[in-house]
Order: structure tokens, then C-alpha cells, then sequence
């Protein structure tokens, strides 16, 4: 059986799904935990480019989430601009930091990589609490407007829902559109083995910037909706511990498998809430879920063990019309 073979039918159903649940169960606790699912979708999607298909482990992935949230919460409430204008700017302010990011550590791998961005995460978190000036460190920013349109407030959780559904249609197509082209075939080649992809020609550190740009700049958008969704940000909300949680959503459903990514978001973000019941024992059944899938499924649940690689018959040995393999 092909779990793959109607996967556009599920696909649309799923979406239609989505787009008339809210029709249907008007409980705002219900739109609030979809919401925040939709939020972190685009985050685990947004870093599957990088982790998943490039192959470059990220830390501190919660960093460009805050950049983005800051930069259109301190437009607005500062600037006085339109959530329209500091949507997208924010999402240009966290690509343009990516790209800071990258650059410098283009030559780094494995760990090194890892430590690299779990630092730039902690200065980016360290800058928002201690730049008081700016950002009122601890104490936040309070009374982040929601978006309007010709003076009349959209402020209202079925607006915040079908915008955020919106959105993860958009970053999903964008995603999966970059992954099918040059580009992605490319990310996927460098992730698989970088000197033969160098050796093929591909600018490898070129890609790679590429990768953080999109990622941080999706991460970045869905930090301004959050802003302005829940009207009030402090520095603790993109600490370390957020940049975690969206990578074991990516590692979860699968590295490298856009469906994964959505799977690990959905299910990792709504868990917490369906075991609050259980108050003492929530963190032990989240973490032997975890544990349990990544014993019986390492690659994640929807990732490809040895995808990108062949097999290769070994040279001591031929395959004979019979069958049997034999020395050659």
C-alpha cells in the first residue's frame, strides 16, 4: 500500500476540514489552540528548510520568531505604522538577521554549527531583556494593537483564525514550490554530501544563505502575528526553550518532509493541552511519547531512512542471472 498514492485528495480534504471547523465548533478555547498550532506550523515548517533540507542544525531558531515579533510590535506601537506595513517588514528584518547568521557560519558543521546559533539565539533573547530603552526588557511590550482595515478592527478570533489558516497555506505552497525547484534540489544535494554537491558545481554557501533567509523570514512573519495576537510580548517567550520545542516538532514528524513538519507542529502544540488533566504525570507521557517514536522511528514519523542515497552492489560481489550473488 502506498501511503502516498491519494495524497492530494487527503490533502484537500484536510483543508476543508480545517477551513469550516471553526464554523462548526465555535469554542474560542478551541480557535485559540488552533491558532497557536497554526503559529507554530509555520515556525516548524520555516525551519525544516534549513534543518530538514539543508542539512544545517539551528539552536536558536525562537531568535528570528522574536526578531519578527518585535520588529512589528515596536513599528506599530512606536512608529505608529499599519500592521500591514509591519507584517512584511518584520518578516525582511528577520531574513536580513538569517542572513546575518549565515554568513559567518557558512565554514561550521555538526556541533560547532549547533553551538554557533544556540549563542546567537541567547544574544538576540539577552538584547531584548537588557535593552530597556527599547524593548522594556522584562516588564515587555503591553497593548499591541490588533490589524484594522479602512479604520474598523479585526481584532476578533475568527479573523486571527482564518488569517493564520491562511498563512500556513501560503508558507506550505512557497515551501514546497522552493523545495521542488533548483534551489531545493540543490539544499537536498548539500545535505546529502556537500563535497560532491561542491564538486557538481553548486554554490553551496550561496544555497545555504539562501536556506536562512526564507526560513527566518517565514519564522519572522508568524512572530509578528503573534505579536499583535496576543497584544503583549516579553523576551521569555523566544528563549531557548521555544527554539527546542519547534525543533522536536521538525525531528518528530520527519527532517526533511514538509508533512512531518506539519504533523510534529499540530501534535506537539495541541498534546501539552489535551494531558493538562493530568496535571502530574503531563511531562512523563509527553516525554516517553517522544522516546517511543524515536526508538521505533528514528528518522521521524514521516521521514525517509537513507533518502537521496542508492544502493550500490559492492564491488567484490555480482549479481548472476539466477539471482545469487556471487564473487566476481
Amino acid at each position: 500500500m502506498n501511503f502516498y498514492k491519494d495524497k492530494k485528495k487527503i490533502t484537500l480534504l484536510l483543508i476543508s476540514i480545517a477551513a469550516i471547523l471553526p464554523l462548526v465548533i465555535v469554542d474560542q478555547y478551541f480557535l485559540r489552540m488552533m491558532t497557536i498550532s497554526g503559529i507554530y506550523i509555520i515556525l516548524a515548517v520555516s525551519l525544516n528548510v534549513v534543518t530538514g533540507y539543508a542539512g544545517q542544525f539551528c539552536l536558536g531558531w525562537a531568535a528570528f520568531y522574536g526578531i519578527g515579533a518585535y520588529t512589528s510590535a515596536l513599528t506599530v506601537t512606536k512608529l505608529g505604522w499599519s500592521f500591514w506595513v509591519a507584517f512584511p517588514l518584520a518578516g525582511i528584518v528577520a531574513a536580513l538577521f538569517g542572513i546575518v547568521l549565515a554568513i559567518p557560519t557558512m565554514r561550521l558543521r555538526d556541533i560547532y554549527l549547533a553551538l554557533t546559533t544556540l549563542g546567537f539565539g541567547e544574544i538576540v533573547r539577552l538584547v531584548l531583556l537588557n535593552w530597556m530603552d527599547l524593548t522594556r526588557g522584562s516588564m515587555g511590550i503591553p497593548g499591541i494593537p490588533g490589524p484594522t482595515f479602512f479604520g474598523q478592527s479585526l481584532d476578533s478570533s475568527l479573523f486571527y483564525y482564518y488569517f493564520i489558516f491562511s498563512m500556513v497555506l501560503i508558507v506550505i505552497g512557497a515551501v514546497q514550490r522552493i523545495i521542488d525547484s533548483r534551489m531545493g534540489r540543490a539544499l537536498i544535494a548539500i545535505r546529502e554530501n556537500e563535497i560532491a554537491a561542491k564538486s557538481m558545481g553548486i554554490n553551496t554557501t550561496l544555497y545555504k544563505i539562501q536556506a536562512f533567509a526564507v526560513g527566518a523570514f517565514f519564522s519572522g512573519l508568524a512572530g509578528s502575528f503573534y505579536a499583535h495576537y496576543s497584544s503583549f510580548i516579553d523576551p521569555n517567550a523566544f528563549g531557548f526553550g521555544e527554539s527546542i520545542a519547534v525543533l522536536a516538532m521538525v525531528v518528530l514528524g520527519g527532517m526533511g518532509s514538509t508533512v512531518g513538519a506539519v504533523f510534529g507542529a499540530v501534535l506537539l502544540s495541541l498534546l501539552p493541552e489535551v494531558l493538562r488533566g493530568l496535571a502530574e504525570y503531563r511531562m512523563i507521557i509527553f516525554g516517553s511519547i517522544l522516546m517511543l517514536v524515536m526508538l521505533v522511528r528514528p528518522q521521524g514519523i514521516f521521514g525517509h531512512s537513507g533518502e537521496g542515497q542508492r544502493k550500490i552492489k559492492r564491488p567484490a560481489e555480482e549479481v548472476r542471472s539466477d539471482g545469487v550473488i556471487g564473487n566476481s
